[in-house]
């Protein structure tokens, strides 16, 4: 197998035009249109919460809260391995309560070598205090397992990041 880094652009481009995805999809119309940079090891991506993502006042959705870390955790897999993977299990912890209006700064890191499983740690901070963590644990899968799952053939884009 060979693994080579994603070149470019980190954002939902490299996926084709008008991919769906709610995290990075650059022309999803409610999306995070989440963006993403290489600092040494990790990726990193910054994120304001819109008032229309919080659950209770001033606090953002907890599960939107998990939506940013899962998508930072998928693209700290595929930026260094230009290979992506299939969120298999996301243990998290809630450290303190995500404030709407307030950049998130996340940040994400692969630990464990892209085979058949591999693990992310992700953190995120907001005023440089550490709010969220998660250890999210992908399969990489080759195309035909991919197809399988996604009952259907992957877009043609995707071909070159399946293992």
């Amino acid at each position: 197998m060979s693994i080579s880094p994603l070149e470019g652009p980190l954002d939902g481009h490299v996926f084709g035009a008008g991919q769906p995805c709610f995290g990075c999809g650059p022309e999803h119309p409610n999306g995070m249109r989440l963006t993403f940079e290489r600092e040494g090891d990790e990726i990193v991506t910054r994120y304001t919460p819109r008032r229309d993502q919080q659950s209770a006042p001033n606090i953002m959705h907890g599960g939107l809260v998990a939506t940013l870390a899962d998508e930072l955790a998928g693209w700290a897999l595929l930026a260094p391995t230009g290979k992506f993977g299939f969120t298999v299990s996301f243990q998290a912890r809630y450290a303190r309560a995500v404030r709407m209006g307030v950049e998130i700064e996340g940040r994400g890191k692969l630990v464990s070598p892209p085979r058949r499983l591999a693990d992310v740690d992700v953190r995120l901070l907001q005023e440089g205090v550490e709010v969220f963590t998660a250890r999210v644990r992908f399969a990489v899968l080759d195309r035909a397992a991919a197809e399988k799952l996604l009952d259907g053939p992957i877009p043609d884009a995707w071909a070159r990041f399946c293992r």
